[in-house]
């Protein structure tokens, strides 16, 4: 059995789903956009395919019919869809090259269940709400979890670039249909590779404005949506289109000027709204649209989701400039580490680290002692090793996670290696850069469960299909072979991408320090973080079930009130943890975890005060 609840962005009246080939052999269900449809459907015609409708989704079908799985390799665009074959009794899955869309899927005894929500899965067989320990022991160490998968113990993720097919003679398969491959590296001048680049992202925005419904784009202030507009307004919008930005009134982190003058300079429709975000109105509700964890970035994109959404159905976005083109501090900051790592351990560990102890860690995670004790920790590491340390560094490593486990957890983790997932891809990465393998391993973990998990679930949430232009597989492949020193060279980040931005951006827009989405939150909404973690923190469902102790609980938070050391990250991770324990596992509404963060907040604001 097939059902679908469809946002309709292309062919609004025929496009209904599910949808059938012309003698009903094959059913399909499909979630997402298949930007080069209309290519693919003239070839299609040209051998004598007849289309009932004008969807995307049926291309899909008839490239099915002719190829098999093979299929995926013609398709351009973001995609989960699957496919019944009637005469043979198969089911044909796929996710999309970098995981843009999301496809969780179980199997209980011989029945086979698949949906873009976790929920759904849930709703059919309410005995899947088990918590898997290895994968909340992994979102502890990562702030991700990677696929297969899910905080479910009996649900799997199918990952980015994978087929999926069930059938009765040999069960589920799961297959790679796609990587990318980092050498051999361009020759060109570098003039040549930007000429290429500004090429490769205008033919991406050209496939990213199909749509039968009007699209607008969200524009942040920074590098990545600001060129993405750009490039949009001089190469290929007919007309104004609308944007959409949120200002956060702190300071040097709001960027709400940053995007406005960018509106104005190529004429679009803006809008613009200035928020003051709250946790105590919003949390249950975004743990309830993620299926998981949530993050901080997760507030602000759900906000602004609901601006956008109330005047357009599609939206352009920025996500995965930094992936692909060497956007994060982390990859030089891993090089650095390599360097120091040339002194004689004995001098780093005997002369050094007693120094480094001294050293006070500062009040904000990114201070100068915790880089330096960053840099420290990371040099006893090589390859893949010392980058999934460098992401756990601010959350749960291997050393810390042990002493916050109760009973039950430690014999789960015992098990399991949380740090696999970004060792394994970075050392069998095509790729003969370290830069390159930590670009890799990102493309295949932390982007697609992180960031772009987090922007598909809260735009959905809303109604609204955001899309990503550098997503673009091909843009992808492109990017992966340019050699590593128009990405990164020293301190200076993505050089390709800013030398293409300075033929379209102000100097002020060029020289913004990169802030991010949601760096302000925990400044503004500190007082929140304080009343949410001791009304929950305090009296942990988690710890009563044996996952956590209370006492290295206690430590984190007396630690962060006191301003000794930022937790600030750590608390976040075990406070929506917990509030999605008492949802998914006990089963309390949000709108009851809402109301009692409404009664106890008068409360907690008389206590922290």
């Amino acid at each position: 059995m097939l059902g679908q609840r469809r946002l309709s962005i292309i062919d609004l009246e025929g496009g209904h789903q599910p949808i059938s080939n012309a003698d009903q052999s094959l059913w399909l269900v499909f979630n997402g956009e298949i930007y080069n449809y209309q290519s693919l459907r003239r070839e299609l015609e040209g051998q004598g395919v007849h289309f009932k409708t004008a969807s995307d989704s049926e291309v899909i079908i008839y490239l099915y019919q002719k190829m098999g799985e093979r299929c995926v390799e013609q398709l351009r665009g973001m995609f989960a869809f699957a496919i019944w074959d009637v005469k043979h009794k198969t089911l044909f899955a796929a996710r999309d090259h970098l995981g843009q869309k999301p496809f969780y899927y179980s199997q209980r005894g011989e029945e086979f269940a698949f949906a873009s929500e976790i929920k759904a899965l849930l709703a059919m067989d309410p005995s899947l709400r088990e918590m898997n320990l290895q994968a909340l022991d992994q979102y502890l160490a990562l702030r991700v979890i990677a696929p297969p998968r899910s905080m479910f113990k009996g649900i799997s993720k199918l990952p980015p670039g994978h087929w999926l097919k069930v059938s009765p003679e040999r069960g589920i398969q799961v297959e790679r249909f796609w990587a990318l491959n980092y050498e051999p590296k361009y020759q060109a001048s570098e003039d040549e590779l930007t000429d290429e680049l500004e090429a490769q992202l205008i033919e991406s925005l050209r496939l990213h404005m199909v749509s039968d419904v009007p699209v607008g784009a969200f524009v942040s202030g920074g590098l990545d949506s600001t060129l993405i507009l750009a490039v949009l307004m001089k190469h290929v919008a007919s007309g104004s289109i609308p944007t959409f930005s949120m200002g956060l009134p702190h300071g040097q982190y709001d960027e709400a000027p940053a995007a406005r003058l960018v509106a104005e300079r190529f004429g679009t429709e803006h809008h613009e709204k200035t928020l003051v975000p709250s946790l105590l109105d919003t949390l249950p509700d975004l743990i309830w649209h993620l299926d998981e964890p949530s993050d901080s970035l997760s507030v602000c994109s759900y906000l602004i989701a609901q601006m956008a959404s109330q005047h357009v159905k599609v939206v352009l976005g920025g996500d995965g400039g930094d992936e692909l083109f060497g956007g994060y501090d982390r990859y030089y900051g891993n090089q650095y580490a390599g360097y120091y790592a040339h002194i004689p351990a004995s001098i780093r560990k005997y002369a050094a680290e007693p120094l480094l102890d001294l050293m006070p860690a500062g009040r904000w995670y990114k201070s100068k002692g915790h880089q330096l004790k960053w840099l420290h920790k990371m040099s006893f590491l090589q390859g893949g090793a010392r980058y999934a340390l460098s992401l756990s560094y601010f959350y749960f490593d291997a050393v810390a996670r042990p002493g916050l486990y109760g009973p039950r957890m430690h014999d789960a983790a015992q098990q399991f290696d949380a740090e696999a997932d970004i060792r394994r891809p970075f050392d069998n990465a095509n790729a003969a850069e370290a830069i390159d393998r930590m670009l890799w391993a990102d493309s295949q973990v932390r982007m697609p469960d992180h960031s772009v998990m987090i922007l598909d679930r809260m735009t959905m949430a809303h109604s609204l299909e955001a899309r990503s232009p550098f997503m673009d597989h091909k843009l992808a492949e492109f990017a992966a072979r340019l050699p590593m020193d128009v990405k990164v060279r020293g301190r200076s980040l993505r050089r390709i991408q800013k030398r293409l931005a300075a033929r379209y951006l102000p100097e002020e827009i060029l020289e913004r320090p990169k802030q991010g989405f949601a760096s302000a939150l925990p400044y503004m909404l500190k007082a929140e973080y304080q009343l949410l973690f001791r009304l929950f923190l305090q009296d942990s469902r988690l710890v009563a079930e044996g996952v956590f102790e209370q006492a290295p609980i206690d430590e984190l938070l007396g630690q962060h009130l006191a301003g000794k050391v930022d937790n600030g990250n750590r608390l976040w991770l075990l406070l929506n943890s917990e509030l999605w324990y008492r949802m998914f596992i006990d089963g309390i509404s949000r709108t009851d975890l809402a109301q009692q963060i409404t009664e106890a907040a008068p409360q907690l604001k008389r206590h922290a005060a």
